[in-house]
């Protein structure tokens, strides 16, 4: 069996190993890959859809997996399919429910999913005027994609105005924030639900916590995700059936009903309050650092999961009586300007968990940093306090100039 991981972030590391177990997979190509996909199958340096399309067909791949948010909004199941191409993801209209969060705001309240209150603005005068009469905190987010970093916590006007000023006018996130939500503020835990659809039905895996601050204490600006630990000890049984009830089953009624069923993986961000859950966003897709944790825990063979799906069958989905974590490592001054092109030292000698490269290459036979999120480290153990300690040790092993990490994932 010949497959195509498209991607090249943590996620894609994760996927490699998880499906480097599998005999029956004789060849895995990854495009474009990093470091640790290099060593795993062939990393094909390659983003454009149409391309990777002729590449699946010219070398027989059976089976493609779509990793990131953009390749599936910008259409490339839809073009894989129009070729009778096996992949496993959303077609373009329903991978808007992540590419834009206007659509998805609309998606929830037509079928009365459990989100916070939100207007959409498409003009920075109608917003601006909007934000007068509003109290703090609240939420601003770009409606388009931007690598998970499109939301702040405007804490009083001048800072809400700032930031769609950043958004609206100064673009600095180009298109994806011309348009605007603003929504009420939700107090309480953000958990991460991600479920796999067979195109009828969604089958959850455990609950996971991500860190998305990039500081200690949740302090700082969004990032994609400066860690993550599962089976999240926060999310209560109470939690996951008012999830269930008021947002993943009307979630798979509203895709039956607006045509946008899909096979695929499906990604529930979630906030709990003491007026219980609530759906903050759907990506159309596995979370990174989510799957870091999950994929290791999952039980089920992935092939196996991903062609049951594709076939529309019941799954069974089966999970270690373990704990998951996984601390990512930054290149200095992420999420802002940061640098790469360094280094990196001390993998041979981590010993207590498994190293998966995010943002680095090979580069000359060295591994270099060339991106904000440059590697992940992910344990398992009995308690979180045993996964968290191997990270931990391992964290002050491997070493590049300026790379820094948050103390405190895992941390109950």
């Amino acid at each position: 069996m010949r497959l195509l991981i498209v991607g090249n972030g943590g996620r894609a590391s994760a996927l490699a190993l998880k499906l480097s177990e599998d005999s029956r997979i004789t060849k895995m190509f990854f495009a474009p890959g990093n470091a640790t996909t290099e060593k795993l199958g062939e990393n094909i340096n390659e983003t454009d859809i149409i391309v990777l399309r002729d590449f699946a067909i010219k070398n027989k791949v059976d089976l493609t997996i779509v990793g990131p948010e953009k390749p599936l909004v910008e259409g490339i199941v839809d073009e894989f399919k129009k070729v009778d191409l096996k992949v496993f993801g959303p077609a373009k209209k329903a991978a808007s429910l992540e590419g834009s969060k206007a659509f998805s705001k609309k998606f929830m309240k037509t079928y009365g999913i459990k989100t916070a209150e939100s207007v959409t603005f498409d003009s920075y005068a109608d917003a601006k005027e909007y934000l007068q009469n509003k109290t703090f905190p609240i939420v601003i987010k770009a409606s388009g994609l931007a690598g998970g970093k499109g939301v702040v916590i405007a804490e009083d006007l001048e800072e809400a105005e700032g930031t769609i000023h950043d958004f609206m006018i100064k673009r600095i996130f180009s298109d994806a924030g011309i348009q605007v939500i603003i929504e009420e503020f939700l107090e309480g835990f953000e958990a991460s639900i991600i479920g796999v659809s067979n195109g009828d039905k969604i089958f959850p895996f455990v609950p996971a916590k991500d860190y998305k601050k990039v500081g200690n204490g949740d302090k700082g600006p969004n990032t994609g995700g400066m860690g993550s630990a599962a089976p999240s000890p926060e999310f209560k049984d109470e939690h996951f059936q008012d999830f269930l009830q008021n947002i993943m089953n009307p979630t798979v009624q509203g895709l039956k009903t607006e045509g946008l069923s899909f096979k695929g993986f499906i990604f529930f961000g979630l906030m709990v309050t003491k007026n219980g859950t609530y759906l903050l966003e759907y990506n159309m897709r596995l979370g990174d650092p989510e799957t870091q944790v999950l994929l290791p825990l999952l039980e089920n063979n992935l092939v196996d999961v991903i062609e049951d799906c594709l076939q529309g069958k019941e799954l069974e989905l089966k999970f270690k009586n373990q704990k998951a974590v996984c601390l990512v490592v930054c290149s200095g001054g992420y999420p802002q300007n940061h640098e790469t092109g360094y280094e990196i030292t001390g993998a041979e000698k981590v010993k207590n968990s498994t190293l998966l490269y995010a943002g680095a290459d090979y580069r000359g036979g060295k591994v270099v940093s060339t991106g904000g999120r440059v590697l992940n480290l992910v344990a398992l153990g009995d308690t979180f306090e045993e996964a968290r300690k191997k990270v931990y040790e391992d964290a002050n092993i491997v070493d590049f100039d300026y790379g820094f990490f948050r103390d405190d994932i895992a941390k109950f």
